[in-house]
């Protein structure tokens, strides 16, 4: 368990003296956390994105504690963006959680199960997966800057540990997937996953709510989130079906993004690119 009395995003300096960052660029790094406290200040941040900016419905202890927790939080790598220029103390902007297939065959499995069937692509992938989750960045850092530092950082990670292609699920901000019929129509449309990858959501909301030439293509494309946008550009493909995630008020989406293709159009410019210190 991690013991914070105050939800704060903040981290000491000397907890991160103890362990080097992956990548820096000007006051802002980007590491993977070593100690509770770190880990303790990304829940903070993801309260404050996820539950008092995006509506999502907390249980009566991460409202206590102004965290968002789960049990996935002990068992996962958490990807930190800290801003050492804040007021003198270092401070979580940006985070994303990463768990590892070899990790959650040897505990609860993936956190994506719980909505999707991952069986066609356990079975097909090849190589080791690994799951993307829990990415939010602090509304004043939401630049390129702070989203090249999260990129390098998982570049240099799927390079360490050999994964071979990256899933999650991306979200679409409320519960009403009709509200999103434009969007959801294109992605399936457009970027399904083959059969032998393609995940299928458990609750199954259909996402080909309108036929295809019945809609602004480009209109839906501009309508996607910033992530789903940047996760196309390197390739991500999606499951079938949408997910309602009432606790999270959002429509999710499955992605599938294999590292080989993500790696040459895109990672490698960010994975080799000299520090700016």
């Amino acid at each position: 368990m991690l013991h914070q009395s105050i939800a704060t995003t903040s981290v000491a300096p000397q907890l991160l003296a103890r362990a080097p960052h992956i990548h820096r660029q000007g006051q802002l790094d980007v590491r993977i956390a070593t100690s509770e406290e770190e880990i303790a200040a990304a829940q903070a941040l993801r309260y404050r994105i996820f539950y008092d900016e995006m509506g999502a419905k907390p249980t009566l202890a991460m409202q206590a504690a102004r965290r968002d927790i789960d049990d996935y939080d002990h068992v996962c790598d958490h990807l930190l963006v800290i801003d050492h220029g804040l007021d003198g103390r270092p401070q979580v902007v940006g985070t994303y959680r990463l768990l590892r297939q070899q990790v959650a065959e040897r505990q609860r499995g993936f956190y994506s199960a719980g909505e999707y069937d991952l069986a066609p692509l356990l079975a097909s992938a090849g190589g080791q997966l690994l799951e993307l989750g829990r990415s939010c960045v602090a509304p004043e850092h939401r630049n390129t800057t702070t989203i090249s530092l999260l990129w390098r950082g998982i570049a240099t990670y799927l390079a360490q540990h050999r994964i071979s292609h990256m899933f999650g699920c991306a979200s679409l901000h409320g519960t009403d997937p009709a509200h999103h019929a434009a969007e959801l129509s294109y992605l399936y449309h457009h970027h399904l996953a083959p059969p032998q990858l393609r995940a299928r959501a458990l609750a199954h909301a259909p996402m080909d709510l309108l036929t295809a030439g019945s809609y602004d293509v480009k209109a839906a494309q501009r309508a996607l989130p910033p992530l789903v946008k940047g996760y196309l550009r390197v390739g991500a493909m999606v499951g079938d079906g949408a997910f309602v995630d009432r606790q999270f008020n959002t429509v999710d989406v499955f992605v599938l993004m294999p590292v080989d293709g993500i790696t040459r159009r895109y990672l490698d410019r960010f994975a080799t690119a000299n520090d700016a210190v």
